[in-house]
């Protein structure tokens, strides 16, 4: 099987992952048009209770495949990491089905009762196939990543989101006349359609695999068989289950915040409609544009938790600091300019992008705080990497508790609204991001150098102001014009700042160019 090194996978991930964002961002752009800023609320009015159901089937289980067959990659036990993967598939499809019969049975319930817009029913129903089939994906998907192979899970990303794409637009445009209802159940469809092609597309590729595998790994005797598979499955339950403790308080932090935020506008005196259609602006259209350049932090983070967990395992203390300091370096230094534009160029891009300007006052009070975004998935992949997820169970649901409380105090006031659910929402992204690094520096007691940070800051704000000028100064009467010439300026000007102040170096451009061929061969 390929496998790669720690930088070359992640790059594979952010490849993919940069393509499946600005593809991502098609139906993104066009879904409003088609079915509005109402219709785009009751589409993701449903992802917070499947987020929950998610999170509780496949939460800790990729990490834990990952870790478990990094490490028996390690020790060459190809008889370890087989029955590591059959006793992830059986546990994952049993937790999938049952929580898939649950969803169908009490869809009406939780639609009227617990997601505050009973019109939701139909897109909860067409929701719920996808369960055991991202369950699959997951468990395969962190079988790939264990063995340092990310092709799998690069490859099944774009197709997934090539076939969303099409039959997003496709089914929803179809379903238009019948309702708004029958139209987000129609983009639902579609996204399902892109689940099972992206699981098709893994199937693909672990069926080559095992084609591939050397004779001696084949014919390999079990020992004890029955306590060889106890022992894994022990192993899997130990990492995963505080792993989706901790994303499951995200999870269910997420779902009670659509509700919350749901009741604390109708306290404020908001229908339940406009209230709908702003929590649709706020998820469908500007909590993407924030995660748009977290595709490299995520790949990062991919890519840190077998990378650490085969350092640790070697108990190579400077290889495990040296990952995780390019990590996190690349993570500031690669977002910063994204931040600075989102929030310098908040209007033209809410107007671009959905023809909704209005909700650019959103994406302003969030851009300063998507740093802390980027910078926080690192920091939680290597706590879970070093056998430490409690800890970043423990922060989250800090930061969660919090969150809520402000959501309702804030949000249901008349004059704050959904404002105030941002502002909640950016101190849980701060205070988090905050908590991780504190568990982090305490744990492995790693440091980076302040002077790099005081850089990146400077680099913002010098590129920010170009941009700035670029774009307000009335040179040209075309705002498409003036737009385009301020990003790329923007961009010039942050790679120009952060060389004039050595954080990144003429050879790892050499470095990056080179790559980047390889790739493209």
């Amino acid at each position: 099987m390929t496998k790669q090194s720690f930088i070359r996978g992640t790059m594979i991930l952010l490849v993919a992952g940069i393509l499946n964002r600005i593809l991502g961002f098609i139906p993104r752009i066009t879904l409003p048009r088609v079915i509005g800023a109402e219709g785009i609320g009751l589409y993701h009015m449903g992802w917070p209770f499947l987020s929950v159901i998610l999170t509780i089937v496949t939460g800790g289980i990729p990490i834990a495949i990952a870790k478990l067959i990094a490490e028996a990659e390690a020790e060459r036990s190809e008889a370890r990491i087989r029955s590591i993967l059959r006793i992830s598939l059986l546990l994952t499809i049993s937790l999938s089905l049952i929580f898939t019969v649950v969803c169908v049975a009490g869809a009406s319930w939780i639609t009227s009762h617990l997601l505050t817009d009973s019109r939701v029913y139909y897109t909860f129903l067409c929701m719920s196939p996808m369960i055991p089939i991202i369950g699959i994906s997951a468990v395969y998907r962190g079988y790939f990543q264990g063995r340092q192979n990310m092709i799998p899970t690069a490859s099944s990303q774009i197709v997934e989101t090539l076939i969303r794409i099409v039959m997003v637009l496709i089914c929803s445009y179809v379903m238009i006349p019948y309702g708004i209802e029958y139209a987000a159940a129609g983009a639902m469809v579609g996204v399902l359609a892109g689940e099972i092609a992206g699981l098709l597309v893994l199937a693909i590729h672990f069926k080559h695999s095992k084609n591939q595998s050397p004779p001696a790994a084949k014919i390999q005797i079990v020992t004890n068989k029955i306590g060889g598979r106890l022992s894994n499955l022990w192993r899997i339950l130990r990492i995963s289950i505080p792993v989706t403790g901790s994303k499951l308080i995200g999870a269910s932090s997420y779902l009670l915040e659509s509700i919350l935020i749901a009741q604390s506008l109708a306290i404020a005196g908001i229908s339940t409609s406009l209230a709908t259609a702003q929590y649709g602006a706020l998820q469908g259209m500007i909590i993407p544009i924030i995660l748009l350049p977290s595709a490299l932090t995520m790949s990062l983070s991919v890519s840190l938790v077998p990378s650490l967990s085969e350092a640790a395992a070697r108990k190579d203390t400077k290889s495990i600091h040296m990952r995780l300091h390019q990590a996190l370096r690349l993570a500031l230094v690669t977002g910063a300019p994204f931040a600075v534009l989102m929030f310098v160029l908040a209007e033209p891009i809410c107007t671009f992008m959905y023809n909704k300007p209005d909700v650019s006052i959103l994406l302003k009070m969030m851009a300063p705080v998507a740093l802390f975004i980027y910078f926080q998935a690192p920091l939680q992949s290597a706590l879970q990497a070093l056998n430490k997820p409690g800890a970043a169970l423990i922060n989250t649901l800090i930061g969660s508790t919090i969150k809520l409380i402000l959501i309702y105090w804030l949000a249901s006031k008349p004059e704050m609204g959904i404002r105030g659910a941002v502002f909640a929402i950016n101190v849980n992204i701060v205070l988090v991001t905050l908590l991780h690094w504190n568990s982090v520096v305490r744990l492995l007691k790693f440091r980076m150098q302040g002077s790099d940070l005081a850089k990146i800051v400077a680099a913002m704000a010098l590129s920010g102001l170009c941009s700035y000028a670029v774009m307000y100064t009335p040179w040209s009467p075309a705002e498409w014009l003036r737009f385009t010439a301020s990003c790329i300026i923007g961009f010039i000007m942050y790679l120009l700042f952060i060389i004039l102040f050595r954080l990144i170096h003429q050879n790892d451009l050499i470095r990056i160019f080179k790559m980047g061929k390889k790739f493209i061969r």
